[in-house]
């Protein structure tokens, strides 16, 4: 069974069709690379798996169960949604950290608030707050920042900041892993650094999305490629077939132009 089941989704803005019929799927430990030109649909496609925008058809699963269902208003409200993003961490393309907050703050802030939603959490504040500052801290050091964990977003390089968002997302121990985008934000001497990181995780087997323009890196570390031009999957396959041998014509025309640049 597969971790997450994509079925034909849609999503319409006014009278522009975004996304159109897009259905996959991911099984357990597996990176999957959307590339595609600007306007093709990958990020409007991530928004949509994290709730953060309504699909007009179509149904998503997380390990055979149904989050969204365009057609069951039971699966739209608002309380439930808030739940089914937390099997989905996002690392998005401009950081997003709060400024007024350290690194490990901005980690941690997440699994504080939830903790204040246990029963017991009076009886446990201190026990809970330890834990939650410990794995903030174990998860800095994976990130190769345990010496920046005092330091607030603006005493961060861009590489660092958005180190902090993937250890802020991974705080919640999410089934997928979403990167918008990771390195578009960032001057290229550091971007190694990030994509160094993203690359670990998928050598540790964590499940995940990522959106990206880094054609040699997609090539190189995602399981499966899927090309999205025109708001529709035009191909999906192993990632060194799609993106070295592309069977699709707009795939190839899409590699080449971005050869050339």
């Amino acid at each position: 069974m597969p971790v997450l089941d994509v079925q034909h989704i849609e999503k319409h803005f006014g009278s522009v069709r975004v996304l159109e019929d897009i259905s996959f799927s991911l099984e357990q430990g597996q990176a999957l690379a959307i590339i595609g030109s600007s306007g093709s649909g990958k990020t409007t496609l991530l928004r949509c798996l994290n709730f953060l925008e309504t699909p007009d058809k179509g149904k998503i699963l997380v390990n055979g169960e149904t989050l969204f269902d365009a057609e069951d208003p039971a699966t739209q409200r608002e309380a439930e949604v808030r739940k089914k993003r937390l099997h989905f961490g996002l690392v998005f393309q401009s950081f997003n950290l709060f400024p007024q907050y350290t690194a490990l703050q901005n980690v941690t802030l997440a699994k504080e608030l939830l903790a204040k939603e246990q029963p017991d959490y009076k009886q446990r504040k201190g026990e809970l707050h330890r834990e939650i500052q410990a794995e903030g801290l174990e998860l800095l050091k994976k990130m190769g920042l345990e010496d920046r964990a005092g330091h607030y977003p603006h005493q961060l390089s861009g590489g660092q900041q958005q180190r902090v968002a993937i250890a802020r997302a991974l705080a919640l121990h999410p089934d997928i892993l979403c990167f918008d985008e990771p390195t578009s934000a960032l001057d290229p001497e550091l971007t190694g650094e990030v994509l160094k990181v993203i690359r670990a995780l998928a050598d540790q087997k964590t499940t995940m999305i990522i959106v990206t323009h880094e054609m040699a890196f997609a090539r190189d570390v995602a399981d499966e490629v899927i090309f999205m031009d025109g708001g529709v999957i035009v191909e999906q396959g192993p990632a060194r077939q799609v993106i070295e041998h592309p069977s699709e014509e707009r795939t190839r025309q899409f590699l080449a132009r971005y050869a050339e640049n």
